[in-house]
């Protein structure tokens, strides 16, 4: 299985008015595969699946897009709700690459902007493999919000990226601590104190604040793409109640729960992960 690098697999395109930066990897001919990362301090396609592109890789053609405001593509100012602007983007990139159709890989935020995606431009969709979406999620138990949505704000408040609150968010991400590794604690610490990548994540979240905001449950029964729902058992982020509702809601999806797994099911079950993946987008 062949491994790669961020730097040989790194490309940037001009797409939408603005920078993408994205990884590459694949047969150029083989079915498309973009993935989108969550919005964490510091998150980037490649820092959340980089694990998974040698397997993905052998069967796809692999794009691991950095969203508007984060990794190394550009952050302005967003004009539209978050899943929006990010919807934008990704489809000008697949315009600008020739991609007309593209299966969607999504965790988290990146699971938001996949169904978006799947909303604004259906056409240009496949299928979903979402890992906790947002948007999707409306608790039916867990109160509101989450444990790592907590986290989440107070590293992108002024000053709060620091490597102690850096790290708790990190530690919410996962069941088993073991994945949290020094190295990546610096990775993500030395993204997330970069000012323009903060500057992107305030952006960001501040396009959620409104009453309804990336409310995208509301609009779910009108997604007919196969969908594969990915939830850990044990998410403190995104708690595995607020899949019920999209379960319903969605026409044509299916829900695979893992066991002692939180947020990163790609990370924390990745040979699993991979497995069921591929499966489902090359067979199902």
């Amino acid at each position: 299985m062949t491994r790669f690098s961020f730097e040989s697999t790194s490309r940037t395109a001009q797409a939408g008015g603005m920078r993408l930066h994205y990884n590459e990897a694949g047969e150029p001919g083989a079915p498309v595969v973009v993935a989108l990362h969550g919005g964490g301090p510091g998150a980037s396609s490649w820092s959340n699946f980089k694990g998974n592109l040698p397997a993905l890789a052998e069967h796809f053609h692999c794009l691991l897009v950095d969203m508007p405001g984060f990794g190394r593509s550009d952050k302005p100012e967003l004009d539209k709700q978050f899943f929006e602007f990010a919807s934008d983007a990704v489809v000008a990139l697949l315009d600008h690459l020739g991609v007309e159709r593209t299966h969607l890989i999504g965790n988290s935020l990146g699971g938001g902007t996949s169904l978006r995606i799947a909303l604004d431009a259906p056409d240009r969709v496949d299928k979903l493999v979402l890992m906790g979406p947002g948007g999707a999620f409306k608790p039916m138990f867990s109160p509101e919000p989450a444990e790592g949505i907590k986290l989440l704000g107070l590293t992108a408040a002024p000053g709060g990226a620091t490597r102690e609150n850096v790290e708790a968010f990190l530690r919410v991400m996962v069941y088993d601590e073991k994945f949290i590794t020094e190295e990546l604690i610096e990775e993500r610490l030395a993204a997330a104190a970069n000012p323009e990548n903060r500057e992107g994540l305030v952006r960001t979240m501040a396009t959620f604040a409104a009453p309804r905001a990336g409310e995208l449950w509301r609009e779910l029964d009108r997604i007919p793409h196969r969908t594969l729902m990915i939830w850990g058992r044990d998410d403190r982020t995104l708690p595995m109640d607020g899949a019920l509702l999209a379960l319903q809601q969605l026409p044509d999806a299916r829900l695979h729960v893992f066991p002692r797994c939180a947020h990163w099911a790609q990370l924390e079950h990745q040979e699993e992960f991979d497995r069921l993946a591929i499966d489902f987008l090359l067979h199902a």
